[in-house]
């Protein structure tokens, strides 16, 4: 099948469920029948709590969800061999009953709980206990994408040395140019910030001018590039930078570097969706279903893999976390959250369309890195020359990517930062930083959370989170299912239709209890078999504990909703 054709079947598929099953969603849970002021207007603190405009927020959550997710997911599936239709279905299946249910559920809900995250609405709709519990798994997940994203964006940026220490400048040069211009990024972000938000300068305005700052630092980066340090210097700047961008008011840099960032990755969305046209990729390069010499099986693993373009967990925290306190109207919620994520869909379509550009000119061999696989395939099939345009558009596809996880990575430490200070605050008290005392306000304390979140993330980075990497899609996907069902519990103690989350959250638990299962069997093979250092143990025993918390809030969950029937049936 020619590769347009996958492209405009996926596209149309979800656009009818945008439009169609995401204005049913809001029927049904009321979505702008509170005329109140959102969190963002009743809370705001010129911190966190502030309200952005619709296409600023899009832009800080399309950005903050998407990481390179939606990219490495659909390609790992492919390369293990599950086929193109299947990750297909899942991609446009999974983002319109799952993952776009998922992620505009978690907005919704936060926003009508003070735009306090996840656990606090599994605090007053659970259990106090269920909250710690959601709390402490949630803050060690982040811990893990702080890690993994810092070392993406390292190793983007850092320099390739000869074997004598010197600067390879030749093999150094491409991730010398995404540096420099990430860096000038942040400048102009911070530029844009001050002169909307402390000089109101008109947004539309001010987009031009920054686009075409964004346009001028790029090619200042691709002639000028002066730094060249390693991946482990830069781990260290990226820890930084995360921990000023933590604390720092959103309108200096998250708001303003996401919206600016946003325009980044609707071009990218744009140059493939026209190297899809201009190329027409021939799926017949790809297996169509799981190839032969696949033996891992699709279920689970197809839906642990591909993640981020149909569904995540980690999108409930963002939902629930930063945007939530942005939002500026409740109606604005269904375009951010149910649009962001089938946007993210759609640029999950665009990789295997890609990835099959990149097979045709390669003799159906897609052995290389997910960064070459993405950006030499939609480059590949705009100049098949590989020649000038070629390397210009490889490198900003590479920064796109880079930009991709450099703001997932402070999004990921802010959010870490709300769940460390969450855990030692009781919301059904009103317990806040400022009004506790003691030990409670030491810990709540945002200062000491961000520097504990830093520094956990970046030794693990540092110090081989890849040994546990495998199990961030069980976890994540267990975060889903937890959301889901918090999500649920909330509708049905107040009275609203909550029967669209209940196939996907069993769905997605026995997916994340199965691999699990698969995964510390593996691991225990491992270590019987002698010689394993402690990756396999710690996987072994946070596999098991995982499986035990997935059954323990499930059963909570379930009986929560099975109470809210039997009142309702009286």
């Amino acid at each position: 099948m020619n590769g347009v054709v996958v492209l405009i079947i996926g596209v149309a598929l979800l656009a009818c469920g945008y439009i169609f099953y995401g204005r049913w969603l809001c029927k049904q849970w009321g979505v702008g029948e509170n005329k109140e002021e959102t969190p963002a207007h009743t809370m705001q603190d010129g911190i966190d709590y502030v309200p952005a405009p619709a296409p600023v927020l899009m832009g800080h959550h399309f950005s903050s969800i998407a990481g390179a997710g939606p990219i490495t997911g659909p390609i790992s599936a492919l390369k293990l061999g599950f086929g193109w239709l299947p990750c297909l279905a899942w991609i446009v299946i999974g983002g319109i009953f799952f993952g776009g249910v998922h992620d505009f559920g978690a907005l919704f809900a936060s926003v009508r709980h003070g735009g306090r995250s996840i656990g606090e609405i599994i605090s007053e709709n659970m259990s106090k206990r269920a909250k710690m519990l959601f709390l402490t798994f949630a803050y060690l997940t982040l811990i893990l994408v702080v890690a993994a994203f810092a070392s993406i964006v390292a190793g983007t940026f850092g320099a390739t040395f000869t074997e004598t220490g010197a600067v390879d400048l030749v093999a150094s040069e491409s991730n010398a140019r995404v540096a420099m211009v990430s860096l000038l990024f942040i400048v102009i972000a911070i530029i844009f910030g001050f002169c909307v938000y402390r000089r109101n300068a008109p947004m539309g305005v001010a987009s031009v001018i920054g686009v075409l700052a964004i346009v001028a630092i790029i090619a200042i980066g691709m002639v000028f590039h002066p730094i060249y340090l390693s991946a482990t210097a830069w781990m260290w700047i990226c820890g930084l930078y995360i921990a000023i961008a933590s604390v720092t008011p959103v309108w200096i840099l998250l708001q303003p570097r996401d919206y600016l960032s946003s325009f980044l990755l609707y071009a990218m969305l744009a140059l493939a969706v026209v190297a899809v046209f201009v190329g027409h990729p021939s799926m017949a390069s790809l297996p169509m279903v799981q190839a032969e010499t696949c033996t891992t099986p699709v279920f689970p693993v197809l839906f642990t893999t591909i993640a981020c373009g149909a569904i995540s967990g980690f999108h409930s925290l963002v939902s629930s976390g930063t945007t939530s306190k942005q939002l500026d109207k409740e109606t604005d919620a269904k375009p951010i959250a149910y649009g962001g994520m089938l946007l993210e869909c759609v640029l999950a379509v665009l990789v295997l369309c890609a990835v099959a550009g990149f097979a045709n000119a390669n003799g159906g061999d897609i052995g290389v890195g997910p960064t070459v696989l993405f950006g030499g395939g939609i480059a590949g099939m705009i100049d098949p020359s590989h020649g000038t345009v070629y390397s210009v558009l490889y490198t900003l596809l590479v920064l796109t990517y880079s930009s991709f996880c450099l703001t997932s990575l402070d999004t990921a430490t802010r959010l870490a930062r709300f769940m460390f200070q969450e855990f030692w605050l009781d919301g059904s008290k009103g317990e806040t930083p400022e009004n506790v005392t003691g030990f409670k306000k030491v810990m709540s304390n945002m200062y000491v959370a961000t520097g504990i979140t830093v520094i956990l993330g970046v030794l693990l980075g540092l110090n081989g989170y890849g040994k546990i990497w495998a199990l961030f899609g069980s976890a994540n996907q267990l975060l889903a299912a937890l959301g889901l069902l918090a999500v649920a519990t909330w509708l049905g103690n107040i009275g609203k239709n909550n029967k669209m989350f209940l196939i996907p959250m069993v769905f997605m638990l026995l997916v994340t209890i199965c691999s699990l299962i698969i995964n510390t069997k593996t691991q225990i093979g491992l270590i019987t078999a002698g010689g394993a250092d402690w990756g396999p143990y710690v996987q072994a025993i946070l596999g098991v504990l995982l499986v035990v918390l997935a059954v323990v809030l499930a059963i909570e969950g379930f009986s929560t909703i099975s109470k809210q029937k039997k009142a309702a049936a009286k």
